[in-house]
């Protein structure tokens, strides 16, 4: 063999390898949720929220710094019909220059500042809310389509045992032990067995393609998902929940925050309206741009409104406003925290009613995959029909169906509990799980 053909089979198998693992890529739970959180264009949106919100505050003295302004004028002054006519010259050319700085100052400034920083607060908290939901979107769908793709190995597998009685039936039937209905039906079931995982694989492609674009990669990508539905049982009290994780709800938080920005803005409101207040300027001017005949000046000024202490007054109508405001976002407080009390509560009792159905849908898989065993024993040995293993067979795929559903549906549960307590839901079955007897 040349070296030449040694060169070319050496980097023909490494091309080919290499290639063969670009088309199998494996995608994990964390990969996928932080390619998912860096695609997202709301927290995109968010960001630039954030940034624009961080700059008020890093420059939150900004409100109190002056006006400063600088002044640049030129004109004449001329007869036009009296005297001497129009007359354009340096005796009736008017140029001046200035520079004026004036500062307010009230003692609703504080506040203003005080809902300055509310609102970059808002934003983080809003911020921080929106990556958690856009992690528990991922997961949900990241779960369902490994519950997905275990409901299409049950379906070949269903399709398997389909074919194989097919293929015996019509043995049964060229030797007389068989009617013609019999292999008839095994074929309809066949079929039906090949159609429902037809349509399961293209419902599981449309899923996957639709969870992949929300991860920024491409539809022809051949990713393999990591992981497996691993169900925990939870016991947790739903007093014991509310009252330890209610007040860090992001909705609680953001309802509280909510009813201080509207105090600081009554605060502000009233003590900008009401309260007197003082300014200051300095204004320094020149004519002619000669510093000889400038002239400069400085005014200090006290102002103090009477018309808001009027009843009935715009002014004093703005006042109780704002305090309406605030009784209002109290109340939408009180109604946030039932809304979320009943909230726990109702998963934690959905969660409790759920472990018990799949306690059953478990027993009830047991139950079937023993007696498809029978059934099927009974077939072979000529006791059973065909029609009765068929049954037995849709029993025990209806069977590990059902368990499939129950199990997703629990973890979905799990999910909306560790958001409605607002903790991470891997936190959650670690503090609340209860282990399993196999462990």
């Amino acid at each position: 063999m040349t070296f030449c053909s040694i060169f070319i089979f050496f980097f023909g198998n490494f091309f080919n390898i290499s290639a063969q693992d670009e088309a199998k890529k494996e995608l994990g739970l964390d990969e996928a949720v932080n390619l998912a959180l860096a695609h997202n264009l709301n927290l995109k949106k968010n960001d630039i929220d954030i940034a624009a919100s961080g700059y008020s505050e890093k420059n939150i003295w900004s409100e109190l710094y002056p006006s400063i302004n600088a002044t640049l004028s030129t004109g004449f002054s001329s007869p036009l019909f009296s005297g001497n006519g129009f007359e354009l010259s340096d005796k009736t050319k008017r140029n001046s220059a200035g520079i004026g700085i004036s500062l307010g100052l009230n003692a609703g400034l504080p506040f203003l500042m005080n809902n300055i920083r509310l609102a970059h607060q808002a934003n983080l908290l809003k911020y921080e809310d929106a990556r958690r939901q856009v992690s528990i979107q991922i997961t949900k769908k990241f779960y369902s389509l490994i519950a997905e793709k275990n409901n299409l190995t049950l379906l070949e597998e269903i399709l398997n045992l389909a074919q194989r009685q097919f293929e015996r039936n019509e043995v049964s039937f060229r030797n007389g032990l068989v009617r013609e209905l019999n292999v008839i039906q095994s074929r309809l079931s066949v079929e039906n067995a090949r159609y429902n995982l037809s349509a399961a694989k293209t419902a599981y492609a449309n899923n996957m393609v639709d969870f992949l674009a929300a991860l920024g990669i491409a539809a022809d990508d051949h990713i393999t998902l990591l992981g497996e539905v691993i169900i925990t049982k939870i016991n947790a009290n739903a007093d014991g929940l509310i009252g330890g994780y209610l007040p860090g709800r992001p909705d609680i938080v953001s309802a509280k925050r909510e009813i201080e920005r509207l105090e600081n803005a009554q605060k502000q409101s009233s003590f900008q309206s009401r309260a007197p207040s003082l300014n200051l300027s300095m204004d320094w001017n020149t004519s002619k741009f000669n510093p000889f005949t400038d002239s400069f000046s400085a005014t200090a000024r006290l102002g103090i409104p009477i018309d808001p202490w009027i009843p009935g007054s715009s002014k004093e109508q703005t006042v109780r406003k704002a305090d309406d405001s605030i009784e209002k976002a109290k109340l939408d407080l009180s109604i946030t925290e039932d809304s979320a009390k009943t909230q726990i509560r109702s998963l934690c009792s959905q969660l409790a009613n759920s472990w018990t159905s799949i306690e059953i849908a478990r027993l009830g898989l047991e139950a079937a995959d023993v007696g498809y065993q029978l059934t099927e024993q009974g077939f072979r040995s000529g006791t059973v029909e065909s029609l009765v293993l068929e049954d037995a067979r849709n029993n025990m795929a209806s069977a590990r169906q059902r368990l499939l559903q129950t199990e997703l549906s629990y973890f979905n549960m799990i999910l909306d509990l560790s958001t409605a307590v607002n903790m991470d839901w891997k936190n959650l079955i670690e503090t609340f799980g209860v282990p399993s007897e196999k462990e």
